[in-house]
């Protein structure tokens, strides 16, 4: 038996940032084990030689038991998720273990839109408009009383998933349907049978990385065209004067410390409107979305590292020399098929300024379009001596990745439909 106590994953995102931490942990002298219902999720995992468990994610007894017996098997060093639906029970697990944590509770709360969008208007932090329902009746009478295009999405759930703006009544009466008569989300998971019905807000978007209450970066993010909101990238940090940087950090603050979060890695999202911050999300975990890894290349803080130590009881690394700026930019399927071929990575990584490329799928994988994170076949990120330069790099480099697609119509029964993989 290896004398290196074990690290457990709790499932994982599907981008780079789960194998970033895996790799982290093993950096650390740790030996990384995912727990996961379905290790063929991830393509990572076998490329990698990670070990897995498998069990059933969603049950916290059987997290616990499996936590246990490596604790008893080799020691355990701590837990961690970096994925949205397991980090509450992540932390839950492991201050069960006397492991560190943070408020399991806390993170719970945060997790339901709902009961977050309480909290936050309850301590005075701006949030948009909004009503939660559990009828497409009651959406549409919310939508009418705001007045405006509103934003429809699921009061759980992550990476813009289900997320529509709908400008309309009848867009409203649509989606809402659509949205409440799903029982599970993308992994499975069962929903509640509500939604958040929220005033859309204009704005340039952003998102605010913190670890332990301090503010780390503002990054700027870029969004794919309405009606949907899926990330096509972002700038770290973020291109915008030290005095909005500031506003849009202690906005961030604010909403943490109304949601007694404060442990480890946050993600919170906002938009700068003509009235300032406004809050659209709180995410009690690390950035997805690669963002962590352009965060290393521009400001040599590494965040994943970070929270592996937090987690683990060690210390915290210092920052490290860096780029300055770092930009992301995803590859997007452009149509839903059969992948047969995936070619251009040794150009891409060798293209000037690039630090990272990522492939989210696989040859022989079917991806489907989601209008959410799982569109993302990939990602790279760059450097440069601006945002701008850094953000052509990048741009250039998802151009040089070709990935084969055949129709789908004709391997309709190759396999079950799925998404190309990611998480914000």
């Amino acid at each position: 038996m290896s004398g290196q106590p074990w690290f457990a994953f709790l499932e994982s995102n599907t981008t780079g940032t789960g194998r970033e931490f895996c790799a982290a942990a093993r950096a650390r002298g740790l030996r990384p084990v995912l727990l996961t219902r379905d290790p063929g999720r991830y393509v990572y995992v076998e490329q990698d030689g990670i070990t897995t468990q498998v069990l059933d994610t969603g049950d916290m007894t059987a997290v616990l038991d499996q936590c246990a017996e490596l604790l008893r098997d080799g020691g355990l060093a701590g837990i961690a998720s970096s994925s949205e639906y397991f980090v509450s029970t992540a932390a839950l697990v492991a201050a069960k273990l006397g492991l560190p944590a943070a408020d399991g509770d806390a993170i719970a709360r945060c997790r339901d839109k709902e009961t977050q969008r309480v909290a936050l208007a309850d301590a005075g932090v701006p949030v948009p408009e909004f009503t939660a329902v559990t009828e497409v009746g009651q959406a549409v009478r919310a939508a009418a009383a705001i007045g405006r295009p509103v934003v429809l999405k699921p009061v759980l759930g992550s990476g813009s998933v289900g997320v529509r703006l709908c400008r309309d009544l009848a867009e409203t009466t649509a989606w809402a349907a659509e949205l409440l008569g799903r029982a599970t989300d993308e992994r499975g998971n069962p929903v509640p049978g509500r939604i958040l019905v929220e005033a859309a807000v204009e704005g340039p978007e952003f998102s605010v990385e913190t670890f332990d209450g301090a503010v780390v970066t503002v990054v700027a993010k870029h969004i794919g065209p309405e009606p949907y909101f899926v990330e096509t990238g972002h700038d770290v940090p973020a291109p915008v004067p030290e005095e909005t940087a500031a506003v849009l950090g202690d906005t961030a603050l604010r909403a943490l410390a109304a949601l007694g979060l404060g442990w480890g890695a946050a993600h919170t999202e906002l938009r700068l409107t003509h009235e300032g911050p406004v809050v659209i999300e709180v995410n009690p975990r690390l950035a997805g979305g690669m963002i962590p890894v352009a965060v290393r290349a521009a400001l040599g803080i590494d965040l994943v590292d970070a929270v592996i130590a937090r987690a683990a009881g060690q210390p915290v690394p210092p920052a490290r020399d860096a780029a300055g700026r770092a930009a992301v930019r995803f590859l997007h399927m452009e149509r839903e098929g059969l992948v047969t071929d995936i070619a251009g990575l040794t150009a891409a990584q060798e293209a000037p300024g690039v630090v990272a490329v990522g492939i989210n799928t696989a040859v022989g994988r079917t991806v489907r379009r989601t209008n959410s994170f799982q569109d993302r076949l990939g990602s790279v990120v760059a450097t440069g001596a601006d945002p701008q330069a850094a953000g052509e790099r990048a741009w250039y480099a998802t151009r040089l990745i070709t990935i084969g697609l055949t129709d789908p119509e004709e391997h309709r029964l190759a396999e079950p439909a799925q998404g190309a993989g990611g998480r914000r």
